[in-house]
């Protein structure tokens, strides 16, 4: 209906030389009226097509907009969260000034190709901080692998959790725990004390609390990004990223 009005308007333009002005209000025309004005809308349409593309260009622009505008309000009200959970790793530039925060799934293909995009980007701009949400979501393999990973931050601290957490983004192996014990046996590091620890309460409550955050968010896929204050839903390249955060910068 919303796109349908500028045409009614439009149309009801040709109507206001030959129908009474209390007959262009809808409620009050006669079916005569009605058919009339139909056949008017008809007529515009059939010689202006283009017109309801632009209408169609207006309207998704707008609902663009909301949902901007939505997921702005999205991202304030959950900046702690977002921003301040002492439970997620930061890498990058701890002291940036923007933060970049990842939403992700060792076994998601696209999370693996934004791996090195993120990476390129810490490198090149040195300026942005840089917070993993781990965000198991596709299945139990997923889980472990997340269970493993913030397991191996609790036992081996931040520079641990890199390594582990770079090693599984391109392990093509089962997310298993003899799998595990490989990849820690490699990095040196006590693969009997992380796997312990992977179902610990500690480890059950973080991947709990990413979950319920990215509910509240509405993140529906990995990955998922937040920079400053919006939401970038869904793989993006480097330059793209790179571009979005010198807007935000300029803004």
């Amino acid at each position: 209906m919303p796109m349908i009005r500028p045409l009614l308007s439009a149309a009801g333009l040709c109507l206001a030389m030959s129908l009474p002005a209390q007959a262009l209000d809808l409620e009050q025309m006669s079916e005569g009226d009605r058919a009339l004005l139909r056949e008017e809308i008809r007529a515009y349409l059939l010689e202006n097509p283009e017109i309801i593309m632009e209408a169609v260009a207006v309207l998704e622009q707008r609902q663009s907009q909301q949902q901007s505008q939505n997921d702005s309000d999205l991202v304030q009200v959950n900046a702690e969260a977002l921003f301040s959970d002492s439970a997620s790793w930061v890498g990058g530039n701890p002291e940036g000034d923007i933060t970049l925060v990842e939403f992700m799934d060792y076994r998601c293909s696209y999370c693996r190709r934004a791996h090195s995009e993120v990476a390129g980007l810490l490198e090149t701009d040195g300026n942005i901080r840089y917070v993993i949400k781990e965000f198991p979501i596709l299945g139990a393999e997923s889980v472990l692998a997340s269970r493993f990973a913030i397991a191996t931050l609790q036992v081996a601290g931040d520079d641990a959790y890199k390594a582990v957490h770079d090693a599984l983004m391109t392990y093509s192996g089962t997310m298993n725990e003899t799998g595990f014990g490989r990849i820690a046996d490699t990095l040196g590091l006590d693969a009997n004390k992380i796997i312990a620890e992977m179902n610990s309460d500690a480890v059950d409550r973080i991947i709990a609390d990413n979950h319920a955050l990215g509910q509240r968010l509405a993140i529906s896929g990995t990955p998922s990004f937040v920079m400053g204050h919006q939401m970038l839903r869904g793989y993006l390249p480097q330059d793209a990223m790179q571009e979005i955060a010198n807007e935000i910068r300029a803004n």
